[in-house]
């Protein structure tokens, strides 16, 4: 009966040590490897975020050349077209 006891200890050692350092553990005690990156929507999405920001500046400043190249060419024009002083003006012999 003794032989039996002992038996069924060391049976019950080995479980539980297959339990604690089995391959089911080695998982566990790796080093946590780094989790895939969680698909965002491009609202969460900083580098999209700042592209778009980027993409506005862009447009943005082309706007304000435009309209300022805009303005400058409407004062040339006036300048241009601008009627001169009377005294300026010749007026044409009759």
């Amino acid at each position: 009966m003794g032989r039996l006891l002992l038996v069924l200890l060391i049976i019950v050692a080995i479980v539980l040590l297959w339990k604690a350092f089995g391959p089911g553990s080695w998982k566990r005690n790796q080093a946590a490897a780094p989790e895939p990156r969680a698909i965002k929507g491009p609202d969460d999405d900083e580098e999209f975020l700042w592209n778009l920001e980027k993409n506005r500046f862009k447009q943005r400043r082309a706007r304000e050349a435009a309209e300022r190249e805009e303005e400058e060419r409407r004062r040339r024009a006036e300048e241009r077209y601008q009627p001169k002083d009377p005294e300026e003006v010749e007026e044409p012999d009759k």
